[in-house]
């Protein structure tokens, strides 16, 4: 289906919807194809296709709600959605928030912003590479004696909006990635770790010996783990896992944890939550990024915002009903954030492993033990132990535990070496004093 039909669809959906009793009603289209490749071993282990396509309906009887979702685009089958969703309504209790978006708020223009990059890669090109990959990591050294696989991903999609303000639009985008992961063993010992690259363009992947080799360094790296006592150091939280770090954070501002009472930032805008020298914000529309998106869920503009200026918050994460229920204007971000930007410093890794001298250096996590209440946080973790500013050796079965809230403003500093992969960008992030729990 190309745009024209999708715009189609959405137009059609919400004329049904109005002559169905709805006040007003906004839909959503998702479509796409994609193509899985995984090697295990030298061997083919899957190989899937995907083509999905999903529309959902939502509808507003004054200031009731419902909502319908259909993969079936036929007449029937949308009529059959609207009738859910207003019957939905009818029964729902009445909520003054519920509603579409302020339509002087509705997005005016759309941006290209490059994300649309499709790989024609046949599944036989895609499984040499997957194999190309595994294989290179398996040789890489004799104690690579197990593997979890390469995969390869390429998907395409679309995303389309529209609503009874007379507003329809969309994007199209697209999403690659090859992730490999194999396991190191030294006697009895065995680890596991792997790399994997990701992007909107498959040209900007980064090549298979690198992926392979690192993959392979990182296991070997492992070997020979040992626990730590218990006991208070700095801990270094590589840029990969640092992200949790700022998940938190995003979880923390948004406006469904703020209206709820249930943050541990509750009603800490306008206050320090972390050092003074440290700068978040939004970047929605960089050109091919991961989290770059020209509007939100709502149809409202996405735009460039700062979140924490010289250590304050200054925003908090709303949709258009989240700002309602806090009687404040919304910022774009219904459905999440767009490219968090964390204002990285000037040291890379090795340099504040350096400045670190003596703690720990985490490379993985394990569970989600985080109250987003209290703001405690516990969580497994295994990674290096750095002594005299350099790692000395490997350590697992570890727990890392503290409390956000102090978490933040003891960040000592944020790392050059900038994490790209996802919507939030990160280098790795030191914090000063933690509580680290082993034997």
């Amino acid at each position: 289906m190309d745009n024209n039909d999708l715009n189609q669809i959405i137009d059609q959906i919400l004329h049904l919807a109005t002559q169905t009793g709805a006040t007003s009603a906004e839909a959503d289209i998702g479509t796409g194809y994609g193509l899985s490749v995984t090697a295990r071993m030298g061997e083919v282990e899957t190989v899937e296709h995907q083509n999905d396509k999903g529309l959902s309906i939502t509808v507003y009887i004054n200031n009731r709600k419902g909502s319908a979702s259909t993969t079936n685009f036929n007449n029937d089958a949308l009529s059959d959605a609207v009738t859910s969703a207003c019957t939905i309504a009818k029964n729902a209790n009445e909520d003054s928030c519920a509603g579409l978006l302020d339509k002087e708020n509705l997005v005016q223009r759309v941006p290209d912003l490059d994300l649309y990059h499709p790989w024609s890669l046949s599944p036989e090109d895609a499984i040499k590479l997957a194999i190309q990959c595994e294989n290179e990591a398996r040789e890489t050294d004799k104690r690579i004696t197990n593997s979890e696989g390469a995969t390869v991903n390429t998907y395409s999609g679309s995303h389309f909006y529209g609503n009874t303000h007379g507003f329809i639009g969309g994007w199209e985008w697209s999403s690659h990635s090859i992730d490999c992961t194999v396991i190191a063993q030294q006697d009895d010992h065995m680890q596991r770790d792997g790399w994997y690259s990701r992007s909107r363009d498959y040209s900007d992947l980064d090549k298979i010996n690198l992926i392979s080799q690192t993959a392979a360094t990182r296991a070997l790296a492992r070997l020979g783990s040992r626990k730590l006592s218990t006991q208070s150091v700095p801990v270094i939280f590589e840029a990969p896992v640092a992200t949790s770090l700022f998940s938190a954070l995003v979880s923390a501002i948004s406006g469904g944890s703020q209206y709820r009472k249930s943050s541990f930032l509750l009603d800490k805008k306008g206050e320090l939550v972390f050092p003074e020298y440290l700068n978040v914000w939004e970047e929605p529309h960089l050109k091919k990024g991961m989290g770059s998106a020209p509007f939100d869920a709502d149809g409202m503009a996405t735009q460039k915002q700062s979140i924490i200026v010289d250590g304050i918050l200054q925003n908090y994460i709303l949709s258009a009903y989240s700002a309602r229920k806090l009687n404040i204007k919304p910022t774009g971000n219904a459905g999440g954030v767009h490219n968090l930007i964390i204002e990285p410093g000037n040291q890379n890794l090795q340099a504040l492993i350096k400045s670190m001298d003596k703690g720990l250096f985490i490379t993985e996590m394990i569970g989600f033990g985080i109250n987003q209440v209290t703001g405690d946080y516990s969580r497994g973790a295994s990674g290096f132990w750095v002594e005299h500013g350099e790692i000395q050796y490997p350590v697992e079965e570890i727990t890392v535990a503290g409390n956000l809230q102090e978490m933040y403003k003891n960040i000592s500093a944020v790392g050059s070496d900038v994490d790209n992969r996802t919507n939030i960008r990160t280098g790795s992030v030191l914090v000063e004093n933690m509580t680290v729990a082993g034997n």
